[in-house]
C-alpha cells in the first residue's frame, strides 16, 4: 500500500517574508535555497552584499539555489549556468519542535574556486538529529568572490559570510535554533575562511565557536592578487581596472581564470604555483583582513572563541589520485620543487628519516600536504593559544587497505567530512571514503558527529584542550595512533602572506 505524503510543515517567517520547507527525513524539517542577500550583479557586481529583497506570499524553500560562477561539475551536485544569479542562498535543517538548540553553520571548500553547499557530504539531516540546527550556504567564489577589482572591497566572498551570519543572527531563533550559540564549520577554503573571521571586529558575537577542518594556507599578499588580477584580465582580453572588468562577463572571468591556472600548472617555470595552481584566496590588505591569521589570532578581537580544528594525515593523495597536482617524480625534480618553495635541505632530510622507504612521489606529497593543510593547522592552533583561545586538535587517519595491507584509500583531503555529517553511505561518496561504509566506519561516523555536536553545545568535544606543545592532547580519528608533521624541522620555513 502507498504510503501517505509527509504533510508539508507550516511556514516560517523570516525578515523577509514567509518560507515553508519540507519534510527531510522523520522529524527533521529543511528549508533550502532561502536568499541571505541579494543577487551580487549588475549594480551589486563586485560590491559588498546587500540585503535580500522581501516577498509576498510563501516562498517555496524546496530545491537548494544556483551555485555561484564557477566551471567545476562535480558529482551528484549542480552546476553553474550563465544567468544564475541569485546565488546568495543558505539552507537549514532543524527538527520538529526544536528550541533553542546550538547552530552550526557551515562554510564549504574548494579552494575558493568552485564547490557548492549542495554537495551530497553536506546534507544536514544526520547532524540536525544529533541535536544542531544545521545551516550551510554558497558565497561568491573565484574572481566574482576573491579577485582583486581596483576600488572595490577585496574578499567578497568573505563578507557574503559575515552577511549570512547576520541573517542567522536575526532569522535562526524561528527555525529552533539559539542565536548565541553559533559555531562556524569549515574544511579546506571553508575552514581558513572560518578562521578569517576571527580577525574580524564586526563579526563580534556572531559566533562563538570555529571548527576548521584542514585549514589551508598561506593567504594572498595585494600584490599576488593584484598580480593574478593583471593575468586574468589581460586572459580575458580586458584592462585590468574596474571598468574593464566590469566588462567582462562572469563566464568570461571564469574561462580566463581556468586557463591561467593551466598555464602555471603547465609552466615548471612558475615557482610554487606550478605544484599548487590556486588562483584565489583571502587577501591580507591590512584592512579588510588585518593580516594572515598565524600572524594576526594573538591580538584577534575574537580570540576567546572556542576553536577545534582537524586535518588528515595524508591530505595531498587526493590531489595526486585525481590529477589537480603535477606529479614528482625524479631526484631532480624534487630538489627544483624544495627550491620553489625555499624549504631548507634540513626539512627534506626530517621527511626522508621519517619516511626511510618513501619513493620521490611519496616525499613530495607528504611535504606539499603538511606545509598547504598539516602544519598550517597546527600553527593557526598555535596561534589561537597564544592568544588566551580555548583549542582542540585532532587528526583523521582512516584508511581503507587490501588483505595484504596495500591502501585502498587514504586519510586524504576531504575524507573525514562524510564521516562528520554522518553521510557516509552516500553512494556518491564511495571514492572519497574507498567504497560502501564498515560497521567500524558506522562508529567513526557516531563519533565525529557526537564530538561536532559536543563541541557546538558546550565547547566540549570529548578530549583535553591543546595547549602547543609538542606531542600534547590530540585526538586521533580512524587509527589508534597517528604522526602530525614534524614540527621541529618547520620550524624557521616561512608560511605567510604569499608574494608573486
Amino acid at each position: 500500500m502507498p504510503q501517505p505524503a509527509h504533510p508539508r510543515p507550516a511556514p516560517i517567517r523570516v525578515c523577509e517574508g514567509l518560507v515553508r520547507g519540507a519534510t527531510a527525513a522523520p522529524g527533521i524539517v529543511s528549508h533550502l535555497g532561502i536568499p541571505y542577500a541579494a543577487p551580487p550583479f549588475g549594480p551589486h557586481r563586485f560590491r559588498a552584499p546587500q540585503p535580500p529583497a522581501p516577498w509576498d506570499g510563501v516562498r517555496d524553500c524546496t530545491a537548494y539555489g544556483p551555485v555561484a560562477p564557477q566551471s567545476a561539475e562535480l558529482p551528484e551536485a549542480p552546476s553553474w549556468s550563465p544567468g544564475d544569479e541569485d546565488v546568495l542562498t543558505l539552507n537549514i535543517w532543524a527538527q520538529e519542535g526544536s528550541s533553542v538548540v546550538p547552530v552550526l553553520v557551515w562554510l564549504h571548500g574548494g579552494a575558493y574556486t568552485f564547490g557548492s553547499c549542495a554537495q551530497p557530504d553536506f546534507d544536514g539531516t544526520v547532524l540536525a538529529r544529533a541535536g544542531l540546527v544545521v545551516v550551510t550556504l554558497n558565497y561568491r567564489l573565484g574572481f566574482e568572490g576573491f579577485g582583486q577589482v581596483p576600488g572595490f572591497p577585496e574578499n567578497r566572498g568573505l563578507l557574503d559570510q559575515l552577511a549570512a551570519l547576520r541573517w542567522v543572527a536575526a532569522n535562526i531563533a524561528a527555525f529552533g535554533g539559539d542565536p548565541d550559540r553559533v559555531t562556524v564549520a569549515g574544511q579546506s577554503a571553508g575552514a581558513t575562511a572560518a578562521a578569517s573571521l576571527l580577525l574580524r571586529e564586526e563579526a563580534r558575537g556572531l559566533f562563538r565557536r570555529v571548527v576548521a577542518h584542514s585549514a589551508v594556507g598561506p593567504y594572498f599578499s595585494p600584490e599576488l592578487a593584484g598580480h593574478v588580477t593583471r593575468e586574468v584580465a589581460a586572459e580575458a582580453g580586458v584592462p585590468a581596472t574596474a571598468k574593464g572588468l566590469l566588462g567582462a562577463s562572469p563566464e568570461a572571468l571564469v574561462a580566463a581564470s581556468d586557463r591561467v591556472a593551466r598555464s602555471w600548472k603547465q609552466d615548471a617555470g612558475t615557482g610554487h604555483r606550478h605544484y599548487d595552481p590556486v588562483l584565489y584566496g583571502p587577501v591580507a590588505d591590512g584592512t579588510d583582513l588585518p593580516a594572515d591569521p598565524l600572524a594576526a589570532h594573538a591580538a584577534a578581537p575574537l580570540a576567546g572563541v572556542d576553536l577545534l580544528v582537524c586535518h588528515t594525515t595524508e591530505e595531498s593523495r587526493l590531489f595526486d589520485a585525481v590529477g589537480s597536482t603535477v606529479k614528482v617524480t625524479t631526484e631532480a625534480q624534487l630538489a627544483q620543487f624544495c627550491a620553489d618553495f625555499d624549504f631548507p635541505a634540513s626539512l627534506v632530510a626530517a621527511y626522508r628519516d621519517r619516511l626511510p622507504d618513501a619513493s620521490v612521489l611519496d616525499l613530495y606529497l607528504a611535504l606539499l600536504g603538511d606545509r598547504a593543510f598539516c602544519e598550517y593547522t597546527h600553527r593557526v592552533a598555535d596561534a589561537h593559544v597564544r592568544a588566551g583561545g580555548r583549542t582542540f586538535l585532532s587528526r583523521f587517519a582512516r584508511r581503507r587497505t587490501d588483505a595484504d595491507g596495500t591502501p585502498l584509500v587514504r586519510a586524504w583531503h576531504c575524507a573525514d567530512i562524510p564521516f562528520a555529517f554522518g553521510n557516509h553511505h552516500d553512494p556518491a561518496l564511495e571514492f572519497l571514503i574507498g567504497g560502501p561504509p564498515t560497521a567500524e566506519d558506522d562508529e567513526l561516523a557516531a563519533q565525529l558527529v557526537s564530538a561536532w555536536a559536543g563541541f557546538a553545545a558546550t565547547g566540549d568535544p570529548g578530549w583535553k584542550p591543546y595547549e602547543g606543545g609538542e606531542g600534547d592532547a590530540v585526538r586521533i580519528w580512524g587509527a589508534a595512533t597517528a604522526d602530525g608533521p614534524p614540527r621541529a624541522a618547520w620550524q624557521g620555513v616561512d608560511l605567510g602572506p604569499e608574494r608573486p
